[in-house]
């Protein structure tokens, strides 16, 4: 029996592929074990999306085949798409395997044994040119309680700053039938919350022929019929799918979470311009407020990237004016970094790195100001918290886990609470991001 490890880097995109092989390798019969020394194959799910991930990428290829020089190495996935001649050339890979082509992780690996090393099908495809879903699936996570659903692979946007395009292609939707069936499964199995995610979630069903036209409100309505289910929470979403009509249908469906990620990246229309972005920061605050109007404090999260090309002071306080008007719930503060192949990397006016870091400085103290704010909100408020793992502070030990907000709450340490929800007032703040539940 072969000994396979597998690392995973970058977003829940990759977290959730790199699943999907895991129960590929291990539904072919090979032993998962450690990322450490000792496996026969060692596979990474490589990320892109900066030059930073390229270079972490790189570093996890060659610390595997350190670990054991006799092993398979393979790399897989979206640096593999944006780097893959050099990485044939690079002598700690055996073997590269682009989007589209994971499905097939054993077949090639049973090639690659039996050919002693030769591989005679193309293993990285001109994803540009890509149609068909990756029909990657999973009937298990380690988390027993949430279990993120890849329903998107590929982006139609071209943010001037980002490389997906290139190397996860366009938008490709999974059928509704088989997101369903998936979701099924892992309810059987335990799962009492879902997460839909994927490259451009908003943009799913926009592959689909005319005559099969379907939606993310579509497919959410289909998956909130699934008996056992209890939780719906979507990941990022682009601020422009959010409409009235959109968030009353939501709203009219219990099982959905009130917790929208919508990205933003700046508070300034100029620098959204130039990130070709497709919304200006009125059409963004309107957005906010028509969720705001059919849920009952709903938790607005975003994205923001500081010191993008051309990013003045002016235009840096323009943003945070903004965050504060917003009123965030929390925000990921990024600084730009530049990423080869993109428009952006040859723009003019680069910001330097000491301007970027003191400007993520000052909306990270922000981001913390406003996200103890929010929580404090819920002070003397009934919920449901479904409770996720043992959590300790200052010296005691407790039960944690989130509202539909995805505001953490926790109880006294009760292992048999594991995966339950449990009903109570939140009471009193256990530190600055954990509220206590008395029930």
């Amino acid at each position: 029996m072969r000994k396979a490890a597998l690392h995973n880097l970058g977003c829940k995109v990759n977290s959730y592929e790199t699943e999907a092989m895991q129960q590929l390798l291990e539904e072919a019969g090979y032993e998962i074990v450690p990322f450490a020394e000792g496996a026969d194959v060692y596979i990474i799910n490589t990320c892109s999306v900066t030059n930073i991930a390229d270079r972490k990428s790189r570093q996890m290829l060659h610390r595997a085949k350190k670990m054991n020089p006799q092993a398979v190495v393979v790399a897989a996935g979206c640096y593999v798409q944006s780097a893959g001649d050099a990485l044939k050339m690079d002598e700690a890979v055996d073997l590269v395997i682009g989007n589209n082509k994971k499905t097939e992780l054993v077949k090639i690996l049973e090639e690659y044994f039996s050919h002693e090393g030769r591989i005679e099908e193309e293993t990285v495809i001109d994803i540009s040119a890509a149609k068909e879903y990756e029909a990657l699936t999973i009937h298990k996570i380690a988390d027993h309680t949430r279990a993120f659903i890849k329903v998107t692979d590929g982006c139609n946007q071209f943010c001037s700053y980002c490389i997906i395009p290139y190397t996860r292609g366009r938008v490709r939707s999974r059928r509704m039938e088989d997101v369903r069936s998936e979701v099924e499964r892992l309810v059987a199995g335990g799962y009492k919350e879902i997460v839909l995610t994927g490259i451009h979630l908003s943009s799913y069903g926009v592959d689909f022929r005319e005559e099969e036209t379907k939606t993310l409100l579509d497919l959410i309505v289909y998956l909130h019929e699934v008996d056992g289910l209890l939780r719906i929470r979507l990941g990022s979403l682009e601020p422009r799918i959010i409409t009235k009509e959109f968030a009353e249908a939501l709203a009219a469906l219990p099982k959905v979470c009130p917790h929208f990620h919508l990205s933003l990246q700046s508070g300034c229309d100029a620098t959204l311009a130039r990130m070709n972005r497709h919304y200006t920061t009125a059409d963004y605050l309107e957005r906010c407020d028509i969720l705001r109007a059919a849920f009952d404090n709903p938790a607005i999260t975003t994205d923001v990237i500081v010191g993008f090309p051309g990013e003045t002071g002016e235009e840096f306080q323009t943003t945070e004016a903004f965050l504060r008007t917003v009123h965030f719930y929390e925000m990921h503060v990024f600084k730009y970094s530049r990423r080869e192949g993109t428009r952006a990397a040859v723009m003019p006016d680069q910001v330097p790195e000491p301007v970027k870091t003191e400007r993520s400085g000052v909306l990270l103290s922000l981001e913390k100001i406003m996200s103890l704010e929010y929580r404090k909100q819920f002070l003397g408020k009934m919920t449901e918290v479904l409770m996720e793992e043992e959590f300790e502070w200052d010296g005691r030990r407790y039960m944690i886990g989130h509202t539909k907000e995805y505001v953490k709450a926790a109880v006294p340490f009760d292992e048999g609470l594991k995966g339950a929800m449990v009903c109570g007032t939140l009471t009193e703040m256990v530190n600055d991001e954990v509220i206590l539940l008395t029930r």
